[in-house]
């Protein structure tokens, strides 16, 4: 077999392994809704029944040996894991006064505060270009919210605004936690995700309400799917395929997710969005995959072929798409690092 057979045959691979996992990813609210837990509880069961399944494979796989962890790194991936599991909780939340396609497609915002936080925290520069596609995407979560007067008032549509804070803040925790695990390199992300499920154990302890769970009856089948599938299953897929697949391929296949999202919402209980709502889908979309493939608006300058600096060619060489920390965690060791994430983590 040749080398270009090879080549193709693993980016196959990846390419079904990444559409596996989004199609997953798309079903965590109805598993969400459906097992009719607090936010609280299901991110605390999810966090239990993930740990148990992320640990199980770790440790089959060997991946405990030569860990690679230090102190510091430890200590970072349980920085990026508080802001997860509490991204889990609002985000969850948000699905039940919103609903789960409004909810998933505004926490599609991620990527614009992760370019955000590296301009306020570490000083990237923020382009005309990478300025206008935030410009684009603000425009199209203001038609996506679906917000009008009446939601101002007191009444009964108050919830639906807190829902789109929730998903917005449940955005802005992702990408703090992509930027913390971001650092964490070295370290196979299977280990960093479940150092992260794990602490969520206790962390939520004090705000989970096992009374609440009496009764729950077949409805644990959902929990235990949430952290079985979308916890460890998922993410093997997903850190598997990354290693396989350039950044354009995963830019794009990450969208599956909020697609499948959507159809399942509709499906399952009858959630549509409005015209207005569906014209500012595509312009987050298009926005989020302009930043993540550094798309400009207007033809690009000739690359220069002499005396070009070092700087200047890392910032031009290829990059891909890291492991999600919701979807979280960093790249492994061996894979190319990236900056950017297109994929929401609702996992």
């Amino acid at each position: 077999m040749s080398t270009d057979q090879r080549s193709n045959g693993t980016e196959l691979k990846g390419t079904v392994e990444l559409t596996i996992a989004m199609v997953l990813s798309g079903t965590i609210g109805i598993f969400v809704v459906e097992s009719g837990a607090s936010p609280f509880n299901v991110v605390f069961f999810r966090c239990v029944f993930g740990a148990v399944a992320l640990g199980l494979y770790c440790l089959v796989r060997g991946f405990f040996t030569d860990h690679n962890f230090t102190p510091r790194k430890l200590g970072l991936a349980a920085l990026g894991g508080v802001f997860i599991v509490f991204n889990w909780v609002l985000l969850f939340s948000s699905y039940k006064n919103t609903s789960i396609s409004v909810a998933t497609v505004v926490y599609h915002t991620q990527p614009f505060y992760v370019a955000l936080l590296g301009v306020l925290l570490f000083r990237d520069r923020l382009t005309p270009a990478k300025f206008g596609w935030l410009v684009v995407a603000f425009g199209g979560l203001v038609l996506t919210a679906g917000v009008s007067l009446s939601d101002f008032r007191s009444g009964g549509h108050s919830a639906y605004l807190v829902g789109l804070g929730q998903a917005l803040l449940a955005a802005l925790f992702y990408a703090l936690s992509t930027v913390i695990t971001k650092r964490v390199t070295g370290v196979r992300p299977h280990l960093v995700a479940l150092v992260q499920v794990t602490l969520g154990i206790p962390l939520l302890l004090p705000f989970a309400s096992f009374g609440a769970m009496k009764g729950t009856g077949a409805d644990w089948g959902w929990l235990v799917g949430l952290g079985l599938i979308h916890t460890c299953l998922m993410y093997v897929l997903m850190y598997s395929a990354y290693q396989k697949l350039p950044t354009p391929k995963i830019a794009v296949l990450a969208f599956v997710y909020p697609a499948v999202a959507m159809l399942c919402d509709w499906a399952v209980y009858g959630h549509r969005v409005s015209l207005v709502q569906a014209l500012g889908i595509p312009l987050i979309v298009a926005a989020s995959l302009g930043v993540n493939l550094g798309w400009s608006f207007g033809p690009r300058r000739p690359a220069r072929s002499e005396g070009t600096s070092g700087a200047e060619a890392v910032s031009a060489a290829p990059r891909t798409v890291p492991a999600p920390a919701g979807r979280p965690g960093s790249a492994p060791a061996d894979a190319p690092r990236a900056e950017k994430l297109t994929i929401g983590e609702s996992r």
